[in-house]
């Protein structure tokens, strides 16, 4: 009976460390997205963490257009950022299950 206990506990201290080794390299990965024909481009990364904000200055005298636009490309890269994080996430919590 220890010895399966001492192998979960194995196995589970693996799964930890494969989750830590996942958010690490989700720093590393960047998604963009762009809104308004490309006007505004937005990257974030695997952990959702904005990292840069690119906007055209043809947008810089329309502060309405500007923030509607700046709703969109960022939510759109948050998504993005979210469907890749739950996967690797997932897949890391998966290899380390009994």
């Amino acid at each position: 009976m220890f010895g399966d206990l001492q192998g979960m506990m194995g196995k589970l201290k693996e799964t930890q460390l494969k989750i830590e080794e996942t958010k690490k390299r989700l720093d590393t990965v960047l998604v963009e997205s762009t809104s308004c024909q490309e006007k505004i481009k937005v990257t974030v990364t695997g952990n959702r963490v904005v990292k840069n904000i690119v906007i055209d200055n043809d947008l810089l005298g329309d502060k309405e257009e500007l923030e509607d636009y700046l709703i969109i490309a960022l939510n759109d890269a948050l998504k993005k950022a979210s469907a890749i994080n739950e996967a690797e996430m997932a897949a890391a919590a998966k290899d380390g299950m009994p």
